[in-house]
């Protein structure tokens, strides 16, 4: 027995050893070569300036829609929209998505504030009763579809691009309709593929559940919209301060492997969102399927999607960075915001999502679907807005 286990603790040690000596070769491969292109100090100061300024000038706008969006997404639980939109959207829910009719709760809610929503509405017995179990476990790709929708939205339909005039409402919509697209996509694929290999729920799984789901409120009207619009806002704090990791490590990552230097001729300064264009340049070799599938004239514009895998916060934070480079229009809105919404970080969430289920093996079904999923997503966000576009 305790030659077993020292076998084990070697061969664990062994695995320990390798990781490191690869996070090595990793680190100091990428960042070499960051220094060597751009210079030591240039790197280290474009590092340093471009987390300040996607600090001071991108989380805290994001940080004040998330305030507002919080504060809204409370009032409308509170006073029963959220159960109204429940009982409107119910009947959509088996035909597209194959699942009960209290799920259109599950999107609202996840719409309305983060993908993490889901699960305490999946762990709620009064909630879950209504599913089948491989129906409840595919509810981590329908909650992630619409994670932060409100959030997103808002953001790309309040942009200013200079010398354009189109009201980027109409392409957020349409990138809304991507997403719902999206979803339906990953949500059935994950269905299929765990039907047959998901235990069935049983009877005292559902021991101490009530009738309904019931949204508690007490106080007067005052009181419950004052405590409302506070805790809602307090929420939206809370999300804010979340995304400050992604955006400054992530989106300072990403941009440093997509824009190169600010002027050519004096080369590299130590600017904020100045790299080098390693991501462009690999997208270059396929950058027939981008633009084909999404319509991107611009290989810079590939950040965004594979940003949002991780943190669609810390995607949002390069639109800015896109438009001032004069590479932003309505149909990579469009894109933008059904990919955004449809994946948003889903790399992130879905395995702790799929862990508080206690179905973490199922965790790379559930990330294969998601990805199918954010693809078909902003492609049809593309080709609608083609569409749109021909009749307005």
């Amino acid at each position: 027995m305790n030659a077993i286990k020292s076998i084990k603790e070697t061969n664990f040690l062994k695995q320990r050893r390798y990781e490191a000596v690869m996070f090595l070769i990793t680190f100091f491969g990428i960042f070499g070569y960051l220094g060597h292109t751009m210079g030591v100090a240039n790197m280290l100061n474009t590092i340093m300036n471009t987390a300040w300024d996607l600090l001071m000038n991108t989380v805290f706008y994001i940080m004040g829609i998330t305030v507002l969006s919080g504060a809204l997404g409370r009032l409308l639980i509170e006073f029963g929209v959220v159960r109204l939109l429940e009982k409107i959207l119910a009947p959509l829910m088996k035909p597209l998505f194959n699942l009960p009719g209290v799920g259109a709760l599950a999107g609202v809610l996840t719409f309305l504030s983060d993908n993490p929503a889901i699960i305490s509405l999946a762990n709620d017995k009064n909630f879950s009763k209504y599913f089948k179990n491989y129906q409840l476990v595919s509810l981590t790709n329908f909650g992630t579809a619409f994670g932060m929708g409100l959030i997103v939205i808002t953001f790309m339909s309040t942009l200013k691009i200079p010398g354009n005039d189109e009201n980027l409402f109409i392409p957020a919509l349409i990138g809304l309709v991507g997403a719902l697209v999206g979803a339906i996509v990953s949500t059935r694929l994950m269905q299929r593929l765990i039907k047959n290999i998901i235990t069935p729920r049983k009877d005292q799984d559902f021991e101490g559940a009530t009738e309904k789901i019931s949204f508690k409120s007490e106080g007067g009207l005052f009181i419950r919209f004052l405590n409302s619009i506070l805790d809602g806002g307090k929420s939206g704090v809370d999300l804010g301060l979340a995304i400050i990791p992604g955006v400054l490590i992530i989106s300072t990552m990403v941009m440093m492997l997509t824009f190169g230097p600010k002027d050519v001729a004096l080369g590299y300064q130590g600017l904020a969102f100045e790299g080098v264009p390693l991501l462009p340049q690999l997208a270059g070799y396929v950058w027939w399927l981008f633009e084909g599938l999404f319509g991107f004239q611009h290989p810079e514009l590939i950040a965004f999607p594979v940003t949002s895998l991780g943190a669609v916060g810390a995607a949002l934070s390069l639109v800015k960075a896109f438009i001032v480079k004069g590479i932003i229009d309505g149909n990579v809105i469009a894109v933008f915001t059904a990919m955004g919404m449809c994946w948003s970080g889903y790399l992130s969430t879905h395995t702790a999502m799929l862990d508080t289920l206690n179905y973490r093996e199922l965790t790379s079904k559930a990330l294969l679907s998601h990805t199918v999923g954010g693809i078909v997503a902003g492609c049809f966000a593309h080709y609608l807005y083609v569409l749109v576009m021909m009749f307005i």
